[in-house]
């Protein structure tokens, strides 16, 4: 009977589970084509999930980076408003009519677009209602 040498070097000493090849008949053989193959596969899995999870943080990313950009253009909108020239005091829940001077700075009016009579003196914009929170909600066209 020949038997076929799989492993050359010195006789393993320890427990039979952590020998590097196979110490009964029963156990299972250890062929390192195998071995690689399950690595490799290993590897390319695990990349696949990498890739996957880096994709899907890219696209929360990028839109975190809208929803910021959103944000930032929401409150300078709102500042300018605030900034709007006023010769009243502004109270929450009112609408407000907001126009452009010829010199391009902004006015707030409590008198709207079609209470001027035939001509208007100033740029409509658009009618603003103050929230309780200071910021504002464009309410033009939107039924009283």
């Amino acid at each position: 009977m020949i038997t076929e040498v799989k492993y050359k070097g010195e006789n393993f000493q320890g427990e039979g589970h952590l020998s590097p090849y196979p110490v009964s008949r029963l156990a299972p053989s250890i062929e390192l084509v195998e071995l690689a193959k399950e690595v490799s596969d290993a590897d390319d899995l695990l990349t696949y999930q990498a890739t996957a999870k880096l994709r899907l943080l890219a696209e929360q990313m990028k839109q975190l980076r809208e929803k910021a950009r959103r944000i930032l253009a929401e409150t300078r909108e709102f500042q300018e408003l605030h900034r709007a020239q006023c010769s009243f005091t502004k109270r929450a829940g009112n609408a407000y009519h907001l126009y452009r001077k010829t010199d391009g700075t902004l006015t707030f009016s409590l008198i709207g677009p079609n209470e001027w009579g035939a001509t208007i003196p100033f740029e409509f914009v658009g009618t603003y209602r103050l929230k309780a929170d200071k910021t504002w909600k464009n309410v033009t066209g939107e039924p009283k």
